[in-house]
């Protein structure tokens, strides 16, 4: 009897297959169960209030909880539904998932998401308690579940994130600067009014109360109005004319005393020279254009 030999690297090569295939299998295994530990599915008794897990936990609802709805949306949907009937039938699911908890500080499993996994659940069960259309005793279901229910989901280990202090702005991470002409100091110092300035100032942020000089020549109030003089039109100060309390005059007067003289005739007067002249003026012309049309004729 012949017996073939199998060379040695095919020997190993096969052992080493079979221990990395079974080496493959028994991961997958391990990291199934490790993922199947690590869900959690949290059963509440109640479909109101609140649901404390880790985040990433399941939430569901013991049907229990929800029978007494389930009951009255059977009766109120009009289908000749057997409302203890639908009740009995959620009331032997004691797991209908609702939600999950985020991966925040909390949450929510509103009344709409609740009502519409129990209407999925009762479709589900095969009760006889629908009516004649189950579809219209589904969502009169649905609508009363709705309404009743509503969930609040908190994450247990949830760790708000720290948020850095917030730096000074005005004041470098060196906590020196320099200020402008090369000193160098803290630039709160450039602040007018700052405590422990070294006599830094600021540009005004408003120059309005700065005088201006107008259109023409610019003179200096000093000049325009002495210190010990007085402006213009003061009462008290003395006239043309006017004499001191000691009886002399004083030389002073007032710029632009001019008057206007009396005329004893009106404005609209016409005077007998003028007048003469005037006719004077017209005879004569008359004589020159007659001449003048006359030579022009002949």
């Amino acid at each position: 009897m012949l017996v073939r030999k199998i060379p040695t690297w095919q020997t190993t090569r096969r052992a080493l297959t079979v221990t990395a295939v079974a080496a493959f299998v028994t991961g997958g295994a391990f990291l199934s169960a490790g993922t199947a530990s690590a869900a959690t599915t949290l059963v509440s008794n109640s479909c109101t209030g609140s649901v404390t897990g880790q985040m990433g936990d399941q939430v569901a609802i013991d049907g229990a909880s929800v029978k007494a709805l389930v009951t009255k949306g059977a009766n109120d949907a009009g289908t000749v539904a057997i409302g203890s009937w639908a009740g009995d039938s959620i009331a032997k699911n004691h797991s209908i998932p609702v939600g999950q908890i985020p991966n925040s500080a909390g949450g929510e499993a509103t009344g709409a998401e609740i009502g519409k996994a129990v209407r999925t659940a009762l479709a589900n069960s095969g009760t006889w308690g629908l009516g004649l259309d189950w579809n219209k005793t589904l969502n009169s279901v649905e609508t009363t579940v709705a309404k009743g229910c509503g969930l609040t989901l908190l994450a247990g280990n949830y760790v708000a994130p720290s948020t850095p202090a917030p730096q000074n702005a005005g004041t470098p991470q060196g906590g020196t600067g320099t200020t402008p002409g090369g000193a160098s100091g803290n630039l709160s110092n450039l602040n007018p009014g700052t405590a422990g300035g070294t006599g830094g100032s600021a540009p005004m942020r408003d120059y309005s109360g700065i005088p201006t000089a107008t259109a023409g020549t610019a003179v200096a109030p000093g000049v325009r109005y002495p210190a010990n003089g007085t402006l213009p039109g003061d009462a008290s100060a003395p006239q043309a004319g006017a004499g001191d309390q000691s009886g002399q005059g004083v030389d002073i007067r007032d710029a632009g005393n001019a008057q206007s003289l009396a005329s004893n005739s009106a404005s609209n007067d016409v005077q007998l020279p003028m007048l003469i002249a005037v006719i004077v003026l017209a005879g004569v012309t008359a004589g020159l254009v007659r001449t003048w049309v006359l030579r022009r004729a002949a």
